[in-house]
């Protein structure tokens, strides 16, 4: 006789918000904010330009090896994490990911560090991907977007911390001891984290039953209500199962590339290509911009840092509603009001202005980089395609990342400012239509009922 399919899913999704939840949380969490490796990248470089390792073209090869990096980490790390589960991919790609580090601490020049930088991408692409996907299987549907929110503004503290460690050793350490130091201390905080996920983070219950491991998805299910009812003090009550169980269906990657799967690729690549498009000029391009309305090189930085703390209060606002508003109608929102923003921006003289304008701006880009990267994204697929398709999608959205440096630098020489943000408009317009027509919504929807649309 056949074990009995364990519906971990309408299980999962009738547990109460408790510690449990927490815990998974918490692992996760930590484990973004800490592996910050891609956040130090120019602190590295500086550091490396005063020593006299790098120039203006070195320094270009080592950003476009990390990006390649995270782009091939994005896309093979999704496969190997729907084939080994989530648990073990978590910690291999933050194995990876902390060796490659420590490896790149230790370089003795930097054609080495370069490829210490490359390997560092792939395992952090892997690591983002399966972060932020997998930990859609462990929330309940009522509150998914809102879980998946807190992760995102824990990870997105990474980068003010770092800056603020660098800042905090420049002057007790010397510079060929600083960017090492830089490197050592996520390894040592990551590697904690892992310590940690190693012994307390379980399997995903629906992707153990996705690949027909009944037995192990029934006995780790069983310890999560256990451990439930202990803190709580109550007894469950059983499971809604709301159709006839399915037999479990092993969807190959070229499933991808097909019929509604397809279309999900196509929505998720579009909502990130919008997301690093508008994300990765605006913080890679704003000084520049602003020196090219007019503002001397000074107020220019005092104006970008001011408009980067609308980053973490817009991850916040995203947290507070992004369960309260269906998720097509936040999505085509906020590139329709970026858009807008954007270009009105763009006209802007006065410094006063100028801040105000770039303060709230960035306020709703960073809600959209919370909607896209750690909610909308993550959440459209089925159990058995999670990752892959998360990968995928994340990898296409990479190579718009690649590609926009370029446009932009072409369109401040020949169109400027205007013209840098019409570039930014337009795309955000055609992304709104995009959910618009082939947008699903999963708000309120659990991860079985999006599989099966």
């Amino acid at each position: 006789m056949g074990l009995t399919k364990p519906n971990c899913g309408a299980r999962l999704e009738r547990l109460p918000d408790c510690s449990w939840h927490w815990s998974i949380f918490g692992m996760v969490a930590l484990s973004l904010l800490v592996c910050w490796s891609n956040a130090i990248g120019g602190l590295v470089l500086a550091q490396l330009k005063e020593l006299g390792w790098t120039n203006n073209s070195i320094s270009a090869t080592f950003v476009s090896l990390t990006t390649a990096g995270m782009f091939l980490g994005a896309l093979i790390g999704g496969i190997i994490g729907d084939k080994i589960g989530r648990r073990n991919s978590f910690l291999l790609y933050e194995v990876i990911h902390i060796v490659a580090m420590l490896a790149g601490a230790f370089a003795p020049n930097m054609t080495f560090l370069i490829a210490c930088r490359f390997v560092m991408g792939v395992g952090l692409g892997a690591l983002l991907v399966t972060l932020f996907a997998g930990f859609t299987e462990y929330m309940p549907a009522h509150n998914r977007g809102t879980w998946s929110s807190r992760v995102s503004f824990i990870g997105n503290w990474s980068y003010p911390i770092c800056s603020l460690i660098a800042m905090g050793i420049t002057p007790f350490v010397s510079a060929d001891l600083n960017w090492r130091v830089q490197f050592i201390i996520p390894s040592a905080l990551s590697a904690i984290a892992s310590l940690i996920a190693y012994k307390k983070f379980p399997e995903s219950p629906r992707w153990l039953e996705s690949k027909g491991r009944y037995e192990e998805a029934e006995k780790i299910m069983a310890e999560i209500e256990a451990s439930v009812e202990r803190q709580l003090h109550i007894k469950l009550e059983q499971p809604l199962i709301l159709s006839e169980p399915q037999k479990e269906v092993e969807l190959p990657y070229a499933a991808l590339f097909h019929g509604e799967l397809l279309k999900r690729v196509i929505l998720g690549s579009m909502v990130l290509i919008a997301m690093n498009v508008v994300q990765y000029t605006l913080i890679n391009w704003m000084p520049t911009i602003f020196m090219t309305q007019g503002i001397n090189l000074k107020d220019s930085i005092v104006l970008n840092t001011m408009s980067m703390f609308g980053a973490p209060a817009g991850i916040f606002i995203a947290m507070l509603i992004m369960d309260r508003i269906p998720r097509k109608v936040m999505g085509v929102g906020l590139l329709l009001i970026i858009a807008v923003m954007g270009y009105i921006y763009s006209l802007q003289s006065s410094m006063a202005m100028i801040s105000i304008m770039g303060f709230f701006l960035i306020i709703f880009v960073y809600m959209f980089v919370c909607y896209a990267s750690a909610v909308y994204v993550p959440e459209i697929w089925p159990t058995t395609a999670k990752l892959r398709g998360s990968g995928l999608a994340n990898a296409i959205g990479r190579i718009s990342g690649i590609i926009a440096p370029y446009a932009v630098a072409a369109l401040l020489n020949s169109a400027g400012v205007t013209g840098v943000f019409m570039l930014l408009s337009g795309v955000s317009i055609i992304v709104a239509l995009s959910i618009a027509t082939i947008g699903i919504e999963t708000r309120g929807a659990s991860v079985e009922e999006i599989g099966e649309k």
